[in-house]
């Protein structure tokens, strides 16, 4: 029986893909477990390399089948497998997808390690079917930057509705404000930390409503079906809704379902997306807060009282 369009689906993403006919999905959104232990509450997200790469292979796969041939896959991936998946997308399937684009998602509010430098990206890779024919919405003006032509030269021949984003290195807004400009490719979102209003606070892992809506507006249309086969919040659905795309989901988790289903329950076509559309306004603020210099001089304050070194 074909999955009903509108709600999320539990159970295994692959025993419910296949209950999904051959293209019928116009774009599909997938952040899957990276094989790095997170605690999942149905998930074992420590499997061996071979183990998790097979049953990679296997959805991707499958979300080929279910993709229209001019559909458009998306894929959130850390640095362990984002190789990996990226050759398994377009090498190592019977029929394989054609990579357009590789992002990287830059946030803030990161992940703190003690024998590396600190996670603070993913990657973002867009796989289409057929490189003539896909969704590509380059004149949205919600998906356009203003461009380095009328921010900094002022010409008038500067293109009113600004120009496609593109990649860089970045540096935090808040470390250098003048160093972020929002064209760049490496996008910059910050990640939905714990203490954030966006937070639904059931799932770890929530993706930025408002980075969703770049990909969605970008890669689909109104009425188009957002597919997600990694439900978890539900951001990607949520997004979906809101900017009247059809919308079907698979999720592992019984309780993921079923909080991510009252979530979308609340929402209504043409509700605002969660989050600053401004990616630079959702840095902290530390107009009010301890700037570097003002540390500095109470360390030396602090060292001249015996209470502490002086700073090297």
């Amino acid at each position: 029986m074909p999955l009903n369009i509108g709600k999320i689906h539990h159970g295994d993403c692959l025993t419910l893909m296949s209950q999904i006919e051959d293209g019928s999905i116009d774009l599909a959104f997938a952040d899957p477990p990276f094989n790095i232990g997170y605690r999942y509450d149905k998930y074992h997200d420590r499997q061996e390399d071979a183990t998790y790469l097979d049953w990679c292979r296997q959805w991707i796969g499958e979300l080929y089948r279910i993709l229209k041939p001019t559909g458009t896959f998306w894929l959130a991936i850390g640095d362990e497998y984002a190789a990996e998946l990226k050759v398994a997308a377009t090498r190592q399937l019977d029929e394989c997808f054609i990579m357009r684009s590789w992002v990287v998602w830059y946030y803030t509010f990161g992940v703190n390690c003690k024998r590396k430098f600190n996670r603070s990206h993913a990657h973002l890779f867009q796989f289409i079917k057929d490189e003539k024919q896909f969704t590509f919405n380059a004149e949205d003006p919600l998906v356009r930057v203003p461009s380095a032509r009328a921010l900094v030269y002022g010409d008038s021949r500067a293109n009113p509705t600004g120009r496609l984003p593109d990649d860089t290195w970045v540096l935090r807004p808040q470390d250098a404000p003048a160093s972020f400009q929002s064209m760049d490719d490496t996008w910059y979102y910050s990640r939905v930390a714990g203490t954030f209003k966006e937070r639904q606070g059931f799932h770890g892992c929530q993706m930025p409503e408002q980075l969703l809506g770049r990909i969605i507006r970008v890669s689909s249309n109104a009425g188009d079906v957002v597919f997600d086969p990694f439900t978890g919040s539900g951001t990607t659905l949520a997004v979906a809704k809101k900017l009247g795309r059809r919308y079907l989901g698979t999720e592992l988790s019984d309780d993921y379902v079923k909080y991510a289903t009252r979530r979308l329950k609340a929402i209504r076509p043409g509700d605002p997306l969660d989050g600053p559309a401004d990616p630079a306004s959702s840095s902290p603020n530390t107009a009010n807060g301890v700037t570097l210099e003002a540390r500095n001089r109470r360390k030396a304050a602090g060292a001249r009282q015996g209470l502490l070194p002086l700073p090297e």
